[in-house]
């Protein structure tokens, strides 16, 4: 088995390729990690989520990791971990502008809220919505991908 480091380019094509990863997030020296559905745009990756324990967690430590893989045939595989910073995206007039853009990428994709449990309405400007857009602002990126060795190698 050989396993190398992804480029840029490479990390950002998997995770741009997929939707579902794993996000983590610490309190207290504990970590906490879930599954969740993302949109990739620039150097953010958007979602949203009902409020609960992600949530507080990430307010109070906005410090988080994501991580994405992939697994093929004969072994191979790829992963990502993602470096980022939680933002949340609330329902006032400053912010709609992003919480519009997370929605938009999010609904491109079937069942994008189902891990949120519950599809939220539209997006308004009310205050007091349960449903929590957020998105992670990439600060730094690592992959690798393993083959099996050949005959070449």
């Amino acid at each position: 088995m050989i396993v190398q480091e992804m480029t840029r380019d490479e990390n950002i094509a998997l995770v741009s390729t997929h939707r579902l990863g794993r996000l983590a997030c610490v309190r207290d020296n504990r970590p906490y990690l879930v599954p969740f559905h993302y949109a990739l745009s620039d150097n953010f990756l958007y979602s949203f989520s009902m409020q609960g324990q992600k949530i507080d967690w990430m307010r109070e430590n906005a410090q988080v990791c994501v991580q994405v893989d992939e697994v093929g045939a004969n072994r191979e595989w790829r992963s990502v971990v993602v470096f980022g910073m939680f933002e949340e995206l609330p329902e006032t007039p400053q912010w709609r502008r992003d919480r519009d853009h997370a929605w938009s990428l999010l609904q491109q994709h079937a069942n994008w809220w189902e891990p949120g449990s519950l599809k939220p309405s539209a997006p308004s400007t009310a205050v007091g919505s349960a449903s929590v857009f957020y998105r992670i602002k990439i600060e730094s990126m690592t992959g690798r991908h393993a083959r099996e060795a050949t005959s070449s190698d």
